[in-house]
This record gives structure tokens, C-alpha cells and sequence, in this order.
């Protein structure tokens, strides 16, 4: 009867933790962006390296004190992709990080789509918005836009130890 009350107790136990670990990753951490108006979407220009805003409306964005790479942004632009590559650095490489599924605008797998098949493009919103934290807009021809952090080349191997790569900032 004892080791019975004590598998009990432990299931029990096993299954709050389960369920405040879940709680904790998908929505404790998580609050919402409060939008700035019109520098909300940047992009880095070709000609000034600078970011510099664009046309957009219906933002929405998440971010966490927890990650810096935890922020996930959607919006509407009416400017074309041909004309933000003509004026706007692309991003090689940006792989969109998956949102909690209560923010709903987001969809990694539909960007990712998008990306792999040249349908959407990326392009650079801020360079090291944090150290080694790059800001990556992408664009789907329909104008709906999504934004997110990606760790860069510095970050990555900054963040795993290793010493500070050649062309890259001092680390702070």
C-alpha cells in the first residue's frame, strides 16, 4: 500500500512539473511588443548600411527578457519585393524560428516554405540589434511580412565559447 501512495506521489508530482515547465516555455516569459508607430519594421539600406523604415500596417510582435531570440513580429507592407531588393540588403541564410501557437500570425513552416522556394525574401532588418542577435525581415509576395532574431555568424561562435571570429565586433 505504501509504494502504491509513492508511485502516486511521484506521478503526481511528475505531472505538475511537466505542466508548469510547459507553461513556463510557451507563455509565462512571452509579452507583447507595444508598437512604436513607424519604426516598428526596419530594413538595412544598400546605400547607408543604415536600417531605415518601411510602409507597413497590422503589426503585431512577441518578445521575452528570457532570449533575445525569442521575438516574432508580423505585418502587412504595400511595397513590392522587387522594390525592397532594389534598396534593401538581403539575408542569406534566415531560417524562421517557431512561435508559440496561441500567435497565431506566425508561421515558421509557411516562411520556411516560402524562403526554400524563392517566393518570399529575406532581408536584413538590424545587424547585431543585440551582440551576435541579428533582426531578419522576410516578405511574401502578398505583402504579409514576418520579422524575428537569428543568431548570426559572430553569435554563433561567441556564444559557444570560442574566441571572437575576425571581421566581428568586440564582444562587450
Amino acid at each position: 500500500m505504501a509504494s502504491k501512495l509513492l508511485v502516486i506521489g511521484i506521478v503526481v508530482i511528475a505531472l505538475i512539473s511537466g505542466a508548469a515547465i510547459y507553461y513556463l516555455q510557451v507563455y509565462a516569459y512571452y509579452e507583447d511588443v507595444v508598437s512604436q508607430g513607424e519604426t516598428d519594421v526596419q530594413l538595412t539600406a544598400l546605400m547607408s548600411g543604415a536600417p531605415e523604415p518601411i510602409l507597413y500596417d497590422a503589426f503585431q510582435a512577441i518578445t521575452a527578457t528570457s532570449s533575445p531570440i525569442r521575438y516574432r513580429a508580423c505585418f502587412t507592407t504595400p511595397q513590392s519585393i522587387a522594390l525592397l531588393s532594389e534598396t534593401y540588403e538581403l539575408y542569406e541564410k534566415a531560417e524562421p524560428l517557431v512561435a508559440p501557437s496561441w500567435f497565431e500570425c506566425f508561421d515558421a513552416k509557411t516562411i520556411g516554405t516560402g524562403l526554400e522556394s524563392g517566393e518570399a525574401v529575406a532581408f536584413l532588418g538590424e545587424q547585431n540589434i543585440q551582440y551576435g542577435i541579428d533582426r531578419v525581415v522576410a516578405v511574401l509576395p502578398d505583402g504579409r511580412g514576418f520579422a524575428w532574431h537569428q543568431i548570426n555568424e559572430c553569435g554563433a561562435e561567441v556564444f559557444d565559447g570560442k574566441p571572437v571570429p575576425e571581421g566581428c565586433p568586440a564582444k562587450p
